[in-house]
């Protein structure tokens, strides 16, 4: 991956491991609003949060809707307990900065939740920020990992995106970058993708991260 000319990652499971304080939020959520927290947690990974009550609470209006997301926002700011780097991802990150790569979030939270959870888990801020107040469409729509190269000054064909997520994985590909899944997931849209289970093996350079297909 050296011959890239940038790198965007996802946050949530791809840099920064939040994986508990999110089911907490979503799960008492869920128990307020009658909800089944696994079908929730299932569909809401990699989305924005007023995708996700849209969703699953239809019926409500826009304006308590609104309301509803605000307080998960709040929620998810609030708790950075337990938050902690993807193995790497902080040595990684430096290591880019360092080169002068390019090199940004592109993320389904807000600025604020990103900026939490980025420095609770000491990971560092890059230059580049998409987040969901950037865009009309959250993943999968690929507009933010097109948004996130504009930015950078870079054509998306020669971007490395980092995905965890379902979602997101549909967006990285769609909009026409290089992706490199990271962890587990695996579905029909994972095939023949690069995978990493996490940066714990890179050294300094993207382009020796242990990266099978």
């Amino acid at each position: 991956m050296d011959n890239a000319d940038a790198y965007l990652f996802d946050m949530d499971g791809t840099l920064v491991d939040s994986h508990a304080v999110v089911e907490a939020v979503w799960t008492e959520f869920c128990q307020r609003h009658g909800l089944d927290p696994r079908a929730v947690l299932a569909f809401a990974h990699g989305r924005q949060a007023g995708d996700t009550v849209a969703h699953f609470l239809p019926a409500l209006t826009d304006s308590a809707q609104a309301e509803l997301v605000a307080g998960l926002l709040a929620a998810e700011v609030a708790r950075t307990d337990g938050i902690v780097e993807v193995p790497g991802a902080r040595r990684l990150l430096a290591a880019l900065a360092e080169r002068g790569a390019g090199v940004a979030i592109v993320t389904s939270a807000s600025r604020e939740l990103a900026l939490a959870r980025l420095n609770a888990a000491g990971v560092g801020v890059p230059q580049v920020i998409v987040a969901a107040e950037d865009v009309e469409c959250g993943k999968p729509d690929p507009s933010c990992y097109l948004l996130a190269a504009s930015r950078l000054g870079a054509p998306i064909e020669r971007c490395v995106v980092f995905e965890d997520a379902e979602a997101g994985l549909a967006a990285a590909i769609a909009s026409g970058a290089r992706v490199v899944v990271v962890g587990s997931h695996v579905s029909a849209l994972t095939d023949g993708l690069e995978r990493i289970g996490d940066y714990a093996g890179a050294v300094p350079g993207v382009e020796d991260a242990p990266v099978a297909s």
